[in-house]
């Protein structure tokens, strides 16, 4: 089973940077998807961020323009670089990978932006 494990979590201010790690046991290149989900207290995991199979990219209308996924296949890593964070940006953040052995979620870090 894949292992997945966020990082890069925290507190920031409104109009803030942060920069998430999704660190993965096995390598990203052969996955169907992987990609950033959030859950907001009270509402449903929505999808932030993904990358396909083919390398195209999926954004949340919300955030496209401000956040930004990559990869690095090297490293078996994606990131999400968040800028001009907003207080409703706040969640907690999951990786998430499918592949032919079914979906995998990492055990998520909060992103908290407040004054």
């Amino acid at each position: 089973q894949v292992q997945l494990v966020e990082s890069g979590g925290g507190l920031v201010q409104p109009g803030g940077s942060l920069n998430l790690s999704c660190a993965a046991s096995v390598s990203t290149f052969n996955f169907r998807s992987i990609g950033w989900y959030r859950q907001a207290p009270g509402k449903q995991r929505e999808l932030v961020a993904a990358f396909t199979r083919y390398g195209v990219t999926n954004y949340a209308d919300s955030v496209k323009g401000r956040f930004t996924i990559s990869r690095d296949n090297t490293k078996n890593t994606v990131y999400l670089q968040m800028n001009s964070l907003q207080p409703e940006d706040t969640a907690v953040y999951y990786c998430k990978s499918s592949d032919r052995g079914g979906d995998s979620w990492g055990q998520g870090t909060q992103v908290t932006v407040s004054s």
